[in-house]
């Protein structure tokens, strides 16, 4: 676990970069070492962060156009040859517009392809509810092969990407648009486990993404109402550590899960079906709740749909006061 009370004071001056430039700073770093890796989009380019990966790498880079079906077939391909490739698109587009091509030219044959999922969840903000990725968590862990990744900040992201070029087979990183705080430290990550980032007595919180910090933040503000919460980071979300978890919610018998995606089928569906078999409990969801989101800052769009940290505490406090 991360020593909490000495880095506590530095997650709250913590530098802010976007989790989509971590994954590509992490492209940048694999790409100096591994001569088999290889990164494609379809013409965001930019947007998703791999533009420096391609003006570095030329040789190693395509762009297939707006055409996210056809990159997850030219992926698969490589990966049938012998590359690592790395496909990054907005999440709402790969997998949403290409999870029939990642389904059978992927996952079924166990192909050694990773999708980078950017824009994620609502965060995304100006670019409203048609390019806001809130289901990709629930259509990807559904897919026999497939892991499926979602890390909390920029830092995070850089070393999943070395995880997921280490794991042979599918692997889905998801990555949100905005600056947010950097706090987890180095190699901080590893397929299939999830990371006490605070102790806590009284209730448990398990969150992946932004909703990390955003958690920890708000366990800081009822700690001094006497409320003692534990939070984890649920950074794998497929698979799960149900070791973890359980440990968790057996000492504190309460548990929350955070998420920016549909409260359907996303990291707190998987969860509470994993409690539901080996330990029951009541478990609470927050989420998107069956509904896209708006065009507005990232914060005006998560105020709107409970996700702001105002709206998170009182429902901690609800929860934990039923």
């Amino acid at each position: 676990m991360i020593d909490y009370k000495l880095v506590m004071s530095e997650w709250k001056q913590a530098k802010k970069l976007a989790i989509r430039t971590g994954m590509g700073e992490g492209l940048i770093e694999l790409g100096e070492t591994c001569d088999d890796v290889v990164v494609l989009t379809a013409d965001l380019a930019e947007s998703v962060r791999v533009r420096e990966f391609a003006d570095k790498y030329p040789e190693r880079f395509f762009d297939t156009g707006v055409a996210e079906q056809n990159m997850i077939g030219v992926a698969a391909g490589l990966a049938d040859t012998g590359y690592v490739p790395f496909a990054a698109s907005y999440a709402t587009f790969s997998p949403g517009r290409s999870w029939e091509q990642v389904r059978v030219s992927v996952c079924l044959s166990n192909a050694n392809v990773k999708i980078i999922g950017s824009h994620a969840g609502v965060s995304s903000g100006m670019n409203g509810p048609s390019h806001q990725g809130t289901e990709d968590i629930a259509i990807m862990r559904v897919l026999p092969n497939m892991i499926v990744l979602a890390p909390a900040d920029a830092n995070q992201a850089r070393h999943m990407v070395q995880a997921a070029y280490n794991h042979k087979g599918p692997v889905y990183l998801r990555t949100s648009r905005p600056d947010t705080p950097v706090f987890t430290i180095e190699n901080d990550f590893e397929i299939g486990k999830a990371y006490v980032y605070r102790e806590g007595k009284d209730l448990t919180i398990c969150a992946c993404g932004i909703q990390v910090y955003d958690s920890l933040m708000v366990a800081e503000e009822l700690a001094k109402e006497n409320i003692d919460i534990e939070v984890i980071n649920v950074s794998s979300i497929k698979p799960l550590d149900y070791d973890t978890i359980e440990k968790s919610v057996k000492k504190t018998g309460k548990l929350i899960t955070i998420e920016d995606h549909q409260i359907a089928g996303g990291m707190g569906s998987a969860i509470t079906e994993m409690m539901s078999e080996k330990y029951p409990i009541l478990i609470k969801r927050i989420g998107i709740k069956n509904r896209f989101g708006y065009s507005g800052t990232y914060e005006d769009v998560y105020s709107k749909v409970g996700l702001d940290l105002a709206s998170l505490k009182k429902a901690v406090v609800d929860w934990f006061h039923e």
